[in-house]
């Protein structure tokens, strides 16, 4: 459970007889039932096999974290509003991690865990020789939003030091609380700030900037899913015009904060790849420039070199 001692109680069968209801619901709307088990999972005690053998419908009392009649409330704003399941419990799973979020941040997606590996791969077997390595040196997340990436690269890169950067002070306060609450806080400086400008002290010193920034066209933005578009923060969303505006600027002045050989990495969209690889071309500044696809075949990340 997510939180300490319980408080609240419900019996197995009326909880039973509410998630098959609540199933059925689900299903009418075109949301996946698994999420109602991974809400209950969150608030009361029951595991998966639990949840899909019905073992917990004999139960006398379950203990839940939150009211009963405040779980029922909750599953339906998931119903009627679309509110992520994430926003509705205040966590999601990103990696072996269990990251707080709330409306301010974007919820960590899943494939965005692969910038992680890419970082990893980067920092311990450069294709070209650095010294010292790009491993233990002083690596930037720009555009944090809840802290994932940062952590990410704190928890891999464990002789780093990371500089995570956001504009948004909400969003800030919960990727600190986030490095916190994984221990991590020592290994992560947050800056309140657009993009480059809190690493004016470190121009020319990092061994690596990785970023999830906005890169959905404006004009997509409203016709995102509406769990998305009606609740996301629009300022990690959207990406200007074309959706590389964001994307623009990191290329143009990431190499004025890159040491000699050290890695940009960031996230696109499906489809931006031809123009992305284009821009790190003209810039000038970059090697050993690769696109990489995420597990569904869709190019989703760019690699560069900041040229010895």
């Amino acid at each position: 459970m997510t939180n300490g001692s319980p408080a609240h109680w419900v019996s197995g069968l009326e909880l039973w007889q509410w998630r098959e209801e609540a199933c059925v619901a689900a299903i009418a709307v075109g949301i996946p039932p698994n999420e109602l088990d991974w809400l209950l999972q969150a608030v009361s005690d029951l595991d998966k096999l639990a949840l899909r053998l019905h073992s917990f419908k004999g139960r006398s009392q379950i203990p839940l974290t939150l009211p009963w009649a405040k779980l029922r409330q909750l599953w339906q704003q998931r119903l009627e509003e679309k509110v992520p399941v994430q926003y509705l419990v205040g966590v999601t799973p990103w990696r072996n991690f269990q990251l707080a979020v709330t409306p301010a941040v974007l919820i960590p997606r899943p494939e965005t865990e692969y910038l992680i590996e890419l970082s990893l791969a980067a920092g311990k077997n450069p294709p070209i020789a650095v010294s010292p390595p790009l491993d233990c040196g002083l690596w930037a997340d720009l555009g944090t939003g809840s802290g994932a990436i940062a952590v990410g690269l704190a928890e891999s890169f464990t002789r780093a030091q990371i500089h995570a950067i956001e504009r948004s002070q909400a969003a800030l306060d919960i990727a600190s609380r986030n490095a916190r609450n994984l221990g991590l806080g020592d290994r992560i400086a947050f800056h309140l700030g657009d993009w480059f400008k809190p690493l004016a002290p470190w121009e020319g010193q990092l061994s690596g900037i990785v970023s999830n920034p906005p890169y959905i066209p404006s004009h997509m933005v409203g016709e995102l899913q509406p769990e998305v578009a009606q609740h996301e923060p629009h300022l990690a969303l959207d990406g200007g015009p074309d959706g590389l505006d964001c994307i623009r600027h990191i290329v143009a002045t990431a190499p004025d904060y890159l040491r000699s050989g050290g890695v940009l990495l960031f996230e696109m969209m499906a489809g931006q790849a031809p123009a992305v690889t284009e821009l790190l071309q003209q810039q000038g500044s970059y090697c050993q420039i690769e696109i990489f696809s995420d597990l569904a075949g869709i190019e989703r990340f760019a690699r560069a070199y900041r040229v010895k």
